[in-house]
């Protein structure tokens, strides 16, 4: 399913969520892996892991919502941070058991201020931070 940019606030029937989730491989913690991508640009910000009801309610409110292993609750992106994802398009792969968000990000994806969590590269044998935190992660999250 597509949610085109022309058509982003045409928000899906609770019937058809439903049943898009039903198709839909989840791991035996009913989680499937999501990875953001900015809309505009390609950029891969981030991965996370999103549950029936995350997927639910990205779908309906256009706002990316995902699922907290270590919190054991939904993670509305940006609620701390107000670093939020707008979605754009909503993608499944072949298998229906990785989900590709492409997102409008606001600021930085990464919780240590980047906008990206794929900051490091490695070259050789050597493990490089390839950027700087755009904002100090205790600014970002006022600790």
């Amino acid at each position: 399913m597509t949610i085109s940019e022309s058509n982003q606030h045409a928000i899906p029937s609770d019937t058809f969520i439903s049943e898009f989730i039903d198709t839909l491989t989840f791991n035996e913690d009913g989680l499937i892996p999501a990875i953001a991508q900015q809309h505009d640009s390609g950029e891969v910000l981030m991965m996370a892991w999103m549950n029936a009801e995350s997927i639910g309610e990205t779908l309906r409110n256009n706002r990316v919502c995902y699922w907290s292993r270590s919190r054991g609750k939904l993670w509305r992106k940006g609620e701390s941070s107000g670093q939020v994802q707008l979605l754009k398009n909503f993608r499944v792969d072949c298998d229906a058991d990785t989900l590709l968000l492409e997102v409008d990000q606001t600021g930085p994806a990464c919780h240590t201020g980047r906008r990206t969590c794929f900051y490091r590269v490695v070259e050789g044998d050597i493990l490089k931070t390839d950027s700087e935190p755009l904002i100090d992660p205790e600014t970002l999250y006022g600790k």
